[in-house]
């Protein structure tokens, strides 16, 4: 059962096709939508947020917006998660169960990535003590994972680096139920003290890997962090994407820094966040974070 994408999930919401593919094309002439449409996708992209997109939160989201429902659902997918590693034995089932349990804390996190001494609680543990468990919630749909790239180059596979990883969860609502429960509140009127960076993220790499791009990031102290990169294969190049949750899109100091290596030749990138505008500074292209469906 694999997560609806937000696409999706605004036509289960009774939005047409017609009004996202007039939404497509606003996305395309870099154009932003009226204000009163752009509230109301905004409004359906937070809901997405903490009802995600598994087929049974959705439909009871859908049939009665029972929101206590929708958490009931969340939670037991999500023990069903943790615990259904039948095909390994005890030792691999209870690290995949440890692994998948540390996720939403580590999201919650400035450094995102796995920290693999942190799992069983030994110093020098590596990726290869644990690839078959990484590998078992990758491949079951569990988590995305996302590597690190030593250069932001085209094709970004080519120099991946598997020992520094992010893992998110799969669905964005799991990761809302894991660290506000029932209390929506914190995501539709942005509270300032819940850390909506890890939703807004994890929203993000859902979308990106549900429309068939595979999740790279960068981190470089001369540069910064790099939420997402991603390949643009019309233009053999890369597209650098920083997600801001909230409206503070201003924030994006890895951006310029990495633009301005003539090296790397990359044409553009992109900043989603809340903001209603669509701007562009030089080549770093401002959007409202729904547009990210269209990338």
């Amino acid at each position: 059962m694999y997560p609806m994408d937000f696409e999706e999930f605004l036509l289960a919401n009774s939005v047409s096709e017609t009004a996202i593919g007039h939404m497509r094309d606003c996305f395309l002439e870099r154009k932003m939508l009226d204000e009163a449409t752009h509230q109301n996708i905004l409004y359906l992209f937070k809901c997405y947020l903490f009802v995600g997109g598994l087929p049974d939160a959705v439909k009871a989201f859908v049939e009665d917006k029972n929101v206590f429902k929708v958490k009931q659902i969340q939670s037991d997918i999500s023990r069903y998660y943790g615990d259904d590693a039948s095909k390994y034995d005890r030792e691999h089932k209870l690290k995949i169960k440890r692994i998948y349990e540390m996720l939403p804390s580590v999201m919650e996190n400035k450094v995102k990535r796995i920290r693999f001494n942190r799992i069983d609680g030994k110093q020098g543990e590596r990726y290869d003590n644990y690839q078959d468990e990484f590998e078992y919630l990758t491949s079951s749909g569990i988590a995305l994972s996302c590597k690190a790239i030593a250069e932001p180059k085209f094709p970004l596979l080519q120099s991946s680096r598997k020992n520094l990883l992010k893992l998110y969860l799969s669905d964005v609502g799991l990761l809302s139920n894991a660290l506000y429960g029932p209390n929506v509140n914190a995501i539709l009127n942005d509270r300032s003290g819940a850390n909506l960076g890890a939703v807004y993220e994890t929203a993000s790499a859902q979308e990106l890997k549900c429309h068939g791009h595979e999740l790279y990031y960068y981190d470089r102290k001369k540069v910064g962090e790099v939420d997402f990169l991603v390949d643009d294969y019309d233009e053999l190049s890369i597209i650098p994407i920083e997600i801001k949750s909230g409206s503070d899109e201003r924030n994006y100091k890895a951006l310029p820094r990495l633009l301005e290596d003539a090296n790397y030749r990359i044409s553009k990138a992109f900043v989603f966040s809340n903001q209603r505008e669509v701007t562009a500074q030089g080549k770093i292209i401002l959007m409202p974070i729904y547009y990210l469906m269209f990338i």
